[in-house]
Formats: C-alpha cells, structure tokens, sequence
C-alpha cells in the first residue's frame, strides 16, 4: 500500500521536470517517505535530457536539503511528538555517532540509502543543537554526492542506470560511506597526534622542552 501510494505521487509530481524532483525529495527528506523515488527520478529526467543532468541533481540535493533542514529545525525547537516516527534503538546508535563526530555522521548517514535511519541522525541532530552550518554542508556534500552519481549515469546509461541503481545502491553507497567515514577518523586521529605531540614538546618553566 504505502510503496504503491509513494509511486503513485512520485509519478505525478515528475511530471513537473526539476520542480518535481524538487518536491518528491523534500517529502521523502521531512514528513511522507518515499523511498528510492527520487533516487529513480533523477535517473528518469537525467536519461530524458543529458545535458541538463546537473540541474536534476541540483534540484534533488537542495529538496532533500529542504526536507531536513525542516525536521532538524522543529526538533531543535522543541518538537518531540517526531520522535514517535523513530525506534528508541536507532535513537540511540544515531546519538553516539552524533556525539563522536556529528559532520561525519551526517555525512555518512545522507549518503545510505533506505532501510538506513537517515531520519533519526536528523533528529539526534537537532536534539543535540548541532551547529547548522556544519549540519547543512554535511548534508550537502553527502546528497550532492548520491545525486550527481546517479544524474551522471542517467545522463551516460539512459533507463538502464535505474536497474544499476536498484540492484546496487546500497553496495556503492555503503563503499563511499566506509571510505568517507574512514578519512574522517584517520583526521581525527591525526589531528589529537599532532595536538599530543605539540603538548609534549612545550617548554617548562625553566626553559627546557617537556
């Protein structure tokens, strides 16, 4: 019923080229999921003008940067009653990787596709006030990302770029968040051993280097 319902609106609203695309990703990014949806759509509008591709990928990068800016901002206010729409478990998995590292977390979690709890990273983000600025370019570098992969291989593969996405998208995006996720903890681990080691060679008060 509920992927019917969301094939449904996702069809009507590509009728309306970019603006659709728009719409379709900032429903699935704030109140009614439509998962893989606008994933396809880009593909589908990419395949039918090539050339505009980046335009598509645009569109579905500030919509669902729309969709999620709206969710963070009403919890950071105070607006619980969302938080019946996520499970205590997520909850909490997404509060410890928020905590460590909220940019790389963001990040990580914008780039999975469905069934991952993009939404409870959303939330935990609001909760914990994240900063809005690093909220919002983690975002858009995580779905600018997904986005213009699959606007690129519309444009490239035409329709078949939607059985490549169907078939492997949760593989080429969990590949790109292992890696990103990984080039934020070697910085982090870089950046407290450049801290440590500069904390070791401070001079005491006699002069001499610790």
């Amino acid at each position: 019923m509920l992927k019917s319902l969301s094939a449904k609106i996702g069809s009507v609203l590509i009728l309306y080229g970019a603006w659709g695309i728009f719409a379709i990703s900032f429903l699935d990014s704030s109140f009614v999921p439509l998962p893989l949806v606008n994933d396809l759509a880009v593909i589908m509008m990419a395949s039918r003008r090539p050339a505009w591709w980046p335009f598509y990928a645009l569109a579905a990068t500030l919509g669902s940067l729309s969709g999620t800016y709206l969710l963070y901002a009403i919890t950071r206010g105070g607006g619980r009653f969302i938080w019946r729409k996520t499970t205590p478990e997520s909850i909490s998995r997404a509060r410890q990787w928020v905590k460590r590292n909220d940019f790389a977390a963001i990040l990580v979690a914008s780039l999975l596709p469905p069934p991952a709890p993009m939404k409870a990273f959303i939330l935990t983000a609001g909760l914990l006030r994240v900063n809005a600025v690093r909220f919002g370019l983690a975002l858009l570098v995580g779905r600018g990302l997904r986005f213009g992969a699959e606007a690129w291989l519309g444009a490239r593969y035409g329709l078949r770029a939607q059985d490549y996405v169907r078939h492997n998208l949760a593989w080429a995006s969990l590949a790109l968040a292992v890696t990103v996720l990984a080039i934020a903890l070697i910085r982090a681990w870089w950046i407290r051993r450049g801290v440590g080691q500069s904390g070791q060679s401070l001079p005491d008060s006699g002069g001499r280097a610790k």
